[in-house]
């Protein structure tokens, strides 16, 4: 999808400011040293991302200046044959980098948005991502397409230092929900995995009473558990909690165990180590998308006829969906870093649009199946897909295994990102005491989230409307406009329409506080 403008295709050729030379950048290499930035192509960071700052690049760019110790130069050995790939490479590079966490939640949206609403919906947004991530390339292309140029430096130097100080706080923002969002998915597979480790182990059974024909026992419908103490479909006696007790509870205690086993992993003085398990990410998105088809085949399609007719409603919880696909489509501070290693440059604009088609089509087939087949009421289905069924579930115990493991490995990788933005923000001399506070605080935060608001839809639509309205709506408009205005290329109709993006963007952030989850 390429802007609709009345300016020739040379008028996006190359162009440097009066202030830049042709062997200066806008990153002046005096104070910092070009390194080829390296990506993390795994899901496991799809959701979290974290925009580059003068020194420190999700994704990462790393200056040998900051003495970090030669950071993440694993990554820059053995990925940069990645980045320079053939196309099918690279598209499957942004499908796998955009794709995350948000797969589980995919079918709860559909549930709060309705059926045919919620695919209009999540075409609507994958556009405008799809819209605003092209104009991007397109400011850059026009900037000089220079290799180390970010987003935050193109807000400085076509907006102001204060859009680049925002730029940079909302890149910290998306990166501290994200991790709070793994938190609670982590604290769920941990307490999940050794309830059924304990099962096993002490040979405890479960008593299901199913009151209905259909193979649903290893279904939940959680939301009648714990509202309504009951179930008329399936009654679960939970044998492991009741012999545990309080000391094993999912809220209450099991965030604070995961702290203690998290914490000193923080600490490392190079997190490198942890970047060796990133196939993992690969490996838990193709694990769902099969777990979900083989799961649908056996349940079959569920759809009552009220269920078609109801589903062409759009129920008032919609903004629930579209504030979580802003977070699902958000590459929108690295697609600059991603897109400028393409050899063939005038082929931006078609990868980035195949790329975005294929996360779409990911995201519609594995909500609408599920959501169709699924046997219960629609209304039962979980923020947390795996929620719906039983803890001895077989290839729900290996979803959460393996989605725990590869948390636990990104997990330290996030905070180390989120750290150093921060610490980089305010000093970037910064002593050991310094990191220790600032991961004490990140965890006690984490634990808060997990304790009082264990909801990661909830997390994530609010962390999607929060920073897609900067970050996806608002700062890519801008620096277009800003751009068309260089280029006496200015209309009334680019006006209208790169302003009422952003409106659209707030419109959708303001809608989240008005949605009552039930």
């Amino acid at each position: 999808m390429k802007p609709n403008m009345n300016t020739s295709k040379n008028d996006w050729e190359p162009m440097r400011d009066d202030s830049e030379s042709e062997s200066a950048p806008l990153l002046s290499s005096g104070s910092h040293t070009s390194v080829e930035p390296a990506i993390f192509e795994d899901s496991e960071i799809s959701d979290l991302d974290s925009t580059p700052t003068n020194n420190y690049f999700k994704y990462s760019i790393v200056k040998d200046t900051l003495q970090t110790g030669g950071l993440f130069r694993m990554i820059l050995q053995t990925r940069m044959s990645l980045i320079r790939c053939n196309c099918r490479k690279r598209l499957f590079s942004i499908w796998n980098t955009i794709l995350g966490s948000s797969l589980l939640t995919i079918p709860w949206g559909i549930q709060m948005a309705g059926f045919f609403p919620a695919i209009i919906l999540t075409l609507v947004m994958s556009g405008l991502c799809l819209y605003t991530a092209y104009c991007l390339l397109l400011v850059h292309r026009y900037h000089g397409g220079q290799k180390g140029v970010e987003v935050v430096d193109l807000c400085r130097t076509y907006l102001n230092k204060w859009a680049e100080y925002v730029a940079k706080a909302f890149s910290i923002t998306v990166l501290l929900g994200a991790v709070i969002a793994y938190w609670v998915l982590m604290s769920n597979f941990l307490y999940n995995s050794v309830n059924f480790i304990y099962d096993n182990v002490a040979t405890r059974q479960y008593s299901i009473n199913v009151n209905n024909s259909l193979n649903t026992s290893e279904i939940l419908c959680p939301k009648v558990v714990i509202y309504n103490g009951t179930n008329s479909t399936v009654i679960i006696h939970d044998y492991t909690s009741s012999t545990l007790g309080p000391a094993w509870d999912l809220y209450k205690t099991v965030p604070l165990f995961l702290g203690l086993l998290i914490f000193p992993l923080l600490n490392f003085s190079s997190p490198t180590f942890f970047t060796k398990f990133n196939s993992l990410g690969t490996m838990s998105v193709v694990y769902l998308i099969v777990f979900v088809l083989i799961k649908s085949a056996s349940w079959g399609i569920n759809m009552s006829e009220s269920d078609w007719e109801v589903g062409w409603i759009l129920r008032s919880s919609f903004p629930a969906l579209s504030g979580m696909l802003a977070m699902s489509f958000f590459i929108h501070n690295i697609i600059v870093t991603i897109m400028q290693n393409n050899r063939d440059q005038s082929k931006n604009g078609r990868d980035l649009s195949i790329a975005y088609l294929l996360v779409t089509f990911t995201y519609i087939i594995v909500g609408v199946v599920f959501y169709v087949c699924f046997p219960l009421s629609k209304a039962c289905i979980e923020d947390n897909m795996l929620n719906n069924f039983q803890k001895w579930s077989g290839l729900t115990v290996g979803a959460r295994i393996v989605l725990l493991f590869q948390l636990l490995t990104v997990y330290p990788l996030l905070a180390y990102m989120l750290r150093v933005q921060l610490l980089a923000s305010i000093d970037k001399r910064s002593s050991m005491g310094c990191v220790v506070v600032v991961n004490l605080v990140l965890i006690s935060v984490c634990i808060l989230f997990a304790v009082f608001v264990p909801y990661i839809g909830t997390i994530i639509r609010y962390t999607g409307a929060l920073s897609g309205f900067i970050y996806v709506f608002t700062l890519p408009s801008l620096l277009y406009l800003t751009i068309l205005k260089k280029q006496d290329s200015l209309s009334i109709f680019s006006i209208v329409v790169h302003t009422t993006i952003p409106i659209i963007g707030f419109l959708n952030l303001v809608a989240q506080f008005f949605i009552t989850e039930k």
